[in-house]
């Protein structure tokens, strides 16, 4: 939670590449995020096929990325 991302499909009211900040994290076998766009649209229910991690959190998940191979 906390994680800035970026819409890569158009959503209902948020275009691609839009910003936003995750507001809720759910899920064990689907993880799940409710996102806060920076055009002030809530969406709930997205995961990687919609947005991608930007910031802190995309060099977080490249570090733990590199650290598997």
């Amino acid at each position: 939670m906390g994680d800035t991302v970026r819409s890569i499909v158009e959503l209902n009211g948020v275009p691609s590449g839009t910003e936003g900040k995750v507001i809720l994290a759910n899920g064990f076998n689907w993880l799940r995020y409710r996102v806060r766009f920076s055009n002030g649209v809530e969406v709930g229910d997205l995961d990687q096929r919609s947005i991608e991690p930007t910031g802190k959190a995309a060099k977080r998940l490249a570090k733990i990325a590199k650290r598997a191979n």
